[in-house]
């Protein structure tokens, strides 16, 4: 069973070697995709390395919902609507949404997942010790 810390190191190699940043640049605060740079065809690569890393499965969509972000239920004019919101909290437990929910422009979605929040979803996934 790993520590908290074991499990943000862990992630922190992921992020590394699949997107080409610096370690220092790796904080629990840093978003994917406007601090470290990911794009969403990074996203297979860290979920790759993140179930080789902890031997887990990551069901598509579980770890970054974007079928949500496409269907018409969901979103209209380019934001999602509160039913979105709804489904992003259920399906995204470990992410914080309320900044999101203020703004909830599509294209800010990518902007709004954190290294804390990846280590939070391992977390559920994995027997932590603190």
């Amino acid at each position: 069973m790993p520590t908290k810390e074991e499990v943000f190191e862990k992630i922190r190699t992921a992020l590394v070697e699949a997107l080409g940043v610096d370690e220092e640049e790796v904080t629990p605060q840093a978003t994917l995709v406007g601090d470290l740079g990911a794009e969403s065809i990074d996203f297979l690569d860290i979920v790759f390395r993140l179930e080789k890393a902890f031997d887990i499965k990551i069901p598509r969509g579980e770890l970054f919902p974007e079928d949500i972000l496409t269907d018409a239920t969901y979103v209209q004019d380019g934001k999602v609507t509160e039913a979105g919101i709804a489904e992003l909290r259920k399906r995204m437990p470990f992410a914080n949404l309320d900044a999101f929910a203020k703004n909830p422009a599509v294209q800010e979605f990518g902007s709004l997942l954190t290294v804390a929040d990846m280590c939070r979803f391992v977390e559920g996934k994995v027997e932590v010790t603190d």
